[in-house]
């Protein structure tokens, strides 16, 4: 796109220049994309108490606001700050206080990394870890408590999965809980343990049976939490990310929160979403919605219908093409979930439920239609991942939100096929199809499921490919979105799915100041280099919270 020059598309709050204060200014200098549609590209920006005033041509600004001090950006791209649409904060600073296990590509390579991660630890001590993935190691199977016991024999091991859907115990840890074998366990709803051919446990445990090993597993202090938090926060700084859609936080963690903001420590507008119905809901509805100042908004409610597909969790119609017999889990009862969004409605609260499988997503759908969920509600299908494609008007009639991953595309190409099979994998991660269907957007990463850093999402969304450039010309490209589509779904389409257009989303005269600037311009290099491109510093209401225009 070309730069937007003409003097006649600027804006103006009032007709004479405020008296400013020291804190405000003009940036110049700039490629700017305001994500507002009468004015998409601009080259200054006037910014007073920590709200956008006015963008345009930089002599049409500094001409109206001759007080303000100008600071210069040096050519660089400034986009409105990125807000990430699906992603668990206290889990993205509590990674970092156990073995980050992302990335690896044997068993051998996370034992390692637990020896290097625990040291000389002391005997019955617990490991804890997170992010292992088996589709990218040799056999693609699932390990098994025998892999851990081997090096770990006397400290009890808790590792989940990168998808937090399946977590994998040592022996240790299995005794503990009282497991020795469970030939003639039952799995509970939603759940299920892993055995072998003999039926003893595997130390695989998925969904509802996961709380057998980790509600063993030693509780995070609060100066624990207190560190996860702000390492939480300055990950989010580094990346551009202004804005979080929380999903699914406790009391706790609003308290926590809160703490921050009065300390003046919060450095990111919270959309948080409450932990499914109980004690934090019913204390909540009764005041229905919260808003603490101007950093932390909670008006709405996370449940929860499947798995995940790489555990073969996920809520399936059908059986999975490469494991005949098993179509997934229901972690909830159609009956309770149904009675869950009911009560969620009645308190006047957005209903965000995640639903990965083609079964889960049409549960929701019944659920909500008969509950009587409106378009007026804005209710979210957290993942939307797998959808069978004979049920995507039913989204656009109740005008429910995708909230999408649109790295989740290419962490998955590898399995996802031959979980669903060469049919259903057409509604499968279908960004294209769904806008095309009028269903909004709104896009995210699902950290630490994935990486925190937008600009991978934003590459995955306009490539369909892996970052090693794969499969050339993506995977399923019709599937892509345009980069003005990809940007407006990490900007003002998450504003959007959080009733904060009027505040955020886009660089308007009237909203806040809360703005990233890159060291490239995304919206026009060649697409690999998007994967160079790096963070120069973040904004939230005026003021810079990570970087230097130096």
């Amino acid at each position: 796109m070309r730069l937007l020059l003409l003097t006649v598309f600027v804006f103006l709050i009032g007709c004479d220049a405020p008296v400013v204060d020291e804190d405000s200014y003009i940036l110049s200098d700039a490629v700017i994309y305001t994500m507002d549609e009468d004015i998409p590209e601009a080259e200054a920006m006037a910014v007073i108490d920590g709200k956008v005033v006015m963008v345009g041509h930089a002599d049409d600004v500094t001409e109206s606001y001759p007080d303000l001090r100008v600071r210069s950006a040096s050519g660089k791209t400034i986009l409105p700050g990125f807000t990430d649409g699906h992603g668990h904060f206290m889990g993205l600073g509590m990674e970092k206080l156990q073995v980050d296990l992302r990335g690896t590509h044997s068993i051998e390579e996370v034992i390692q990394r637990m020896k290097d991660f625990s040291g000389d630890i002391e005997k019955g001590a617990w490991i804890l870890g997170r992010g292992w993935n088996q589709v990218l190691w040799p056999d693609r199977e699932f390990p098994t408590r025998y892999d851990l016991d081997m090096h770990f024999p006397d400290n009890p091991v808790w590792l989940r999965r990168v998808d937090g859907h399946a977590g994998w115990a040592n022996t240790a840890a299995m005794e503990l809980a009282g497991i020795d074998s469970i030939r003639t366990m039952e799995d509970p709803q939603g759940g299920t343990v892993l055995r072998d051919a003999m039926g003893e446990p595997t130390g695989i445990f998925v969904d509802a049976t996961m709380g057998t090993i980790s509600s063993l597993t030693p509780e995070f202090t609060d100066e624990d939490l207190d560190r996860a938090l702000q390492l939480a926060l300055e990950e989010a700084a580094e990346m551009g990310l202004t804005g979080i859609h929380d999903a699914g936080v406790g009391m706790n963690t609003i308290e926590r929160y809160k703490r921050f903001i009065d300390e003046d420590r919060f450095t990111v507008r919270m959309y948080a979403m409450v932990g499914g119905t109980g004690a934090t809901f019913d204390a909540l509805c009764n005041n229905h919605i919260l808003d603490y100042g101007d950093h932390l908004t909670v008006r709405s409610v996370k449940l929860y219908l499947d798995g995940a597909l790489g555990s073969r969790g996920a809520a399936l119609l059908n059986e999975y093409t490469d494991d005949p017999g098993n179509k997934g889990l229901i972690r909830t009862s159609v009956e309770d979930f149904n009675g869950v969004v009911k009560q969620a409605l009645d308190c006047g609260y957005q209903i965000n439920t995640h639903a990965i499988g083609d079964r889960a997503n049409r549960v929701l759908l019944e659920g909500y239609e008969a509950a009587g969920a409106t378009p007026a509600g804005r209710h979210r299908d957290e993942h939307t991942q797998i959808v069978a494609l004979e049920d995507i008007p039913r989204f656009q009639k109740l005008g429910i939100i995708a909230s999408m991953q649109p790295t989740h595309a290419t962490s998955d190409l590898n399995m996802a096929e031959d979980r669903l099979g060469p049919h259903r994998i057409k509604g499968g991660y279908a960004w294209r199809t769904l806008k095309d269907a009028g269903i909004p957007l709104a896009f995210g990463s699902d950290f630490p499921v994935e990486k925190s850093n937008p600009l991978d999402g934003f590459f995955a969304s306009v490539t369909r490919q892996t970052q090693d450039l794969l499969p050339e010309g993506g995977w399923y490209p019709e599937e892509r979105l345009t980069r003005e589509e990809t940007l407006a779904a990490f900007t003002k389409d998450n504003a959007f799915a959080a009733f904060q257009e009027n505040q955020l989303g886009s660089l308007s005269p009237g909203k806040y100041a809360d703005f990233v600037v890159l060291s490239s311009d995304i919206m026009t290099i060649p697409s690999p280099q998007i994967l160079e491109a790096t963070v120069v510093a973040t904004f939230v209401g005026g003021e810079m919270i990570y970087g230097s225009l130096n």
